[in-house]
């Protein structure tokens, strides 16, 4: 969608998500500023709000044009929005994660909302760069997220898992239920640029739905690492090694864990790690060569 098609859209009646997926174009292409684009992100929910074209940042708000979604609806449509995008990716794992999804939607419930300094720092540039691709998706993740339980996962010994890493990543449950009659958890996971997620392995199966990219992944410690690009699903069988290098977009990416999902997660130790973790003189510039596109596969 080029600028003007955008804009034309800003100005009629229709989705508001797909309102705001244009906003988010027009934000990333310097086109609109952050003001604006907040105003079409709390009026997402209202299908039938008109939004003028180039609303004055300094305008007097309108209750309608400042009433967030709320957290129930933010959370349902972040779930419909996810089972969407998994519906076109093909891949191990993606059957079974919809299948969790369709048994534990009705049992979700917006948990106590909690900020997390990653997320106030790096979620917005992750959507930005998802926004132009997927709007439906973008949005509904941007609308849910002041509504979820964000959290950094403290099952690793701090001295193995290194700070970057502890201090650097995020996630959020979406459906989560470990009870014998339905063991599933779907959530949003999201770490800072140029982080190493460490070699680890765990006991639930795991698929991850990567919506930013390129990304460093290995499925061994030791291994050469395989660079993917956005939306090349990954799935992880049990106790799997398996490790991520981070590029220079934050990564964000739904993950589902189809069993096992109160079991905690091992460390496997390598000794490369402050190899790949040393500072690089170039940002852009990944550590090892990319693989080629042939390679850029699910194993």
């Amino acid at each position: 969608m080029d600028p003007e098609q955008a804009r034309a859209l800003l100005g009629t009646p229709g989705p508001g998500r797909v309102r705001y997926g244009a906003a988010m174009a027009l934000w990333q292409a310097g086109l609109m500023p952050a003001e604006e684009l907040e105003s079409y992100r709390v009026a997402a929910a209202h299908d039938r709000l008109i939004l003028a074209p180039a609303a004055a940042p300094t305008a007097a708000p309108t209750a309608a044009s400042t009433a967030a979604p709320a957290a129930p609806e933010a959370l349902a449509d972040l779930i419909d929005a996810a089972d969407r995008y998994l519906a076109t990716l093909r891949g191990p794992g993606v059957a079974e994660v919809r299948a969790g999804i369709a048994a534990g939607r009705d049992t979700a419930r917006p948990g106590a909302p909690r900020s997390h300094p990653v997320v106030a720092a790096h979620l917005a540039p992750a959507l930005a760069g998802l926004g132009p691709t997927h709007p439906t998706l973008a949005a509904a993740i941007a609308a849910a997220a002041p509504h979820l339980d964000w959290r950094t996962y403290d099952g690793y010994p701090p001295d193995q898992i290194g700070p970057d890493f502890a201090l650097g990543h995020a996630f959020a449950p979406v459906i989560i239920a470990a009870r014998p009659t339905h063991d599933f958890e779907l959530g949003l996971f999201l770490i800072a640029p140029h982080v190493f997620y460490r070699d680890h392995c765990h006991a639930a199966p795991e698929l991850y739905a990567p919506l930013t990219g390129p990304h460093g992944w290995r499925f061994g410690p030791g291994r050469p690492l395989v660079y993917r690009p956005a939306h090349v699903p990954v799935w992880n069988p049990p106790h799997r090694p398996h490790a991520t290098l981070v590029g220079c977009q934050p990564f964000l990416c739904l993950y589902g864990w189809t069993r096992d999902v109160d079991q905690p997660a091992f460390l496997i130790a390598a000794d490369d790690w402050p190899r790949i973790e040393a500072p690089i003189i170039d940002p852009l510039a990944p550590i090892d060569s990319p693989a080629p596109i042939d390679a850029l596969v699910p194993d």
